[in-house]
């Protein structure tokens, strides 16, 4: 090659060389960037709108469940809602013969769509009477949820238990239109 040649490829070659590296750097490699984005956006969209599918296919359900919910949830007014709960414990020990030595409610409005009742409930008996209890206490229709359960004996035998329960009650409060 003469130099002539030469310095105008190595000028072509560099000129090239530079297009190339723009090319990759601030054309390619941008629209990659966005192309994995718009992938990863597109399926992020297909499992939203499958999840959607999926909760119309179950919406008679759910809102049958929401129905049975609301209607055992808890009255919106306390003392009726505390009242209600106190009864229910009334009952739920008479049925069982578990001895209520304390019930404390405390109420927390923790949203404008809903106050939850926190009851610590004290209760002695049996392992027969309070298992009974529980299970009342979880199969009944109100809108009640053990938090924690406590069991301790009272005797060398483990005869008489004492239990403690976190209980918490689901009052709705209704919205106005």
């Amino acid at each position: 090659m003469k130099i002539e040649n030469r310095q105008q490829f190595l000028v072509a070659l560099t000129i090239g060389a530079v297009a190339l590296l723009i090319g990759v750097n601030f054309i390619c490699q941008p629209l990659a960037n966005l192309w994995s984005a718009r992938s990863a956006q597109i399926k992020q969209l297909r499992a939203k709108v499958s999840a959607g599918k999926l909760l119309i296919q179950r919406e008679a359900g759910l809102r049958s469940r929401w129905s049975l919910m609301s209607t055992n949830a808890l009255p919106n007014n306390p003392s009726l809602a505390e009242q209600q709960v106190l009864k229910a414990f009334d009952n739920w020990s008479r049925d069982t013969g578990a001895e209520i030595s304390s019930i404390m409610p405390q109420w927390k409005n923790d949203s404008t769509n809903y106050m939850t009742l926190t009851c610590r409930v004290e209760a002695s008996g049996n392992l027969g009477t309070l298992s009974q209890f529980l299970y009342n206490i979880e199969k009944g229709p109100a809108a009640l949820k053990l938090d924690s359960v406590e069991l301790s004996a009272h005797d060398n035998t483990g005869q008489q238990l004492s239990l403690g329960l976190q209980i918490s009650g689901l009052a709705l409060i209704p919205q106005t239109k």
